[in-house]
């Protein structure tokens, strides 16, 4: 099979810099041209800026702009540099959380993995993954724990009527540090086969679940206070996240006490 690179063709500096820094990091084979170069027959994919595109004759021009997403510009390149089965599902696995793991599947090629910001950024995923696969059917199959993010993320999806399947997390999360083991747990519920949803999934709220936000928020106050059950309400809903409740329960508090005075640890706000 002969060899696979990527071109990198633009005559903006900046733009330059920057994919060649992401090419060099990814250790990606690659060559360097300018527009109207010609492009060698092992290129699978030429990364240009908007503007230089129509100047490339490649069946694969990806057009970048400096704020576009790497993830799914990096899982772009690995998809021409892999070649899989054109006939493959493109599948993303999701594994919910604060900071939900992700990983970009095709076949049994592994595109892409990391984690997102907050669940909500999974609609900005879609957005983008579906800009640069337009011709793929993306399936998003998304991991059962974590119910409040797990919920969000469900319902994100299927606001913008992406294929969703529900996929029993037990065994699919792997020992180790938790952000590194995300995108590993993301990629095993990614190749396991769920069970489709189609209507929103209905947030409940337990007992258990507003305690364990009450508990974090202590955690995170570095013991100053515990958010009240409305708050913990608001976080387990996505209307904030838990550090922006535990700020406002701060602002709340007003200025503080003087010294030999202190508020009590752990109250209520």
């Amino acid at each position: 099979m002969r060899h696979r690179t990527v071109a990198l063709v633009t005559r903006d500096p900046g733009l330059y810099h920057e994919l060649a820094g992401l090419l060099r990091e990814r250790r990606w084979p690659s060559v360097s041209l300018l527009p109207g170069d010609r492009i060698p027959e092992s290129v699978a994919a030429v990364l240009t800026s908007a503007a230089e595109r129509r100047e490339i004759d490649h069946p694969n021009v990806l057009a970048v702009s400096l704020a576009g997403d790497r993830r799914v510009l990096a899982a772009a390149i690995a998809h021409a540099l892999a070649a899989p089965d054109p006939s493959d599902d493109l599948v993303i696995g999701l594994d919910p959380g604060p900071r939900p793991g992700y990983a970009v599947l095709a076949g049994r090629t592994c595109l892409e993995q990391g984690n997102l910001d907050t669940p909500d950024a999974v609609g900005a995923l879609a957005a983008q993954l579906r800009h640069r696969f337009p011709a793929r059917r993306i399936l998003y199959r998304v991991g059962s724990g974590d119910p409040p993010a797990r919920n969000r993320i469900v319902n994100a999806l299927l606001e913008r009527h992406r294929a969703v399947e529900l996929v029993n997390e037990r065994g699919t999360t792997p020992r180790g540090r938790r952000r590194p083991r995300d995108g590993l747990a993301a990629r095993r519920i990614g190749e396991t086969e769920g069970e489709p949803v189609r209507e929103p999934l209905v947030a409940t709220i337990t007992a258990g679940e507003i305690a364990n936000v009450q508990r974090l928020s202590r955690i995170g106050s570095g013991g100053r206070l515990t958010i009240s059950r409305s708050s913990a309400h608001r976080v387990l809903r996505g209307e904030v996240t838990l550090a922006e409740a535990v700020d406002l329960a701060i602002g709340q508090m007003g200025p503080a006490r003087p010294e030999g005075r202190p508020r009590n640890s752990g109250q209520s706000l």
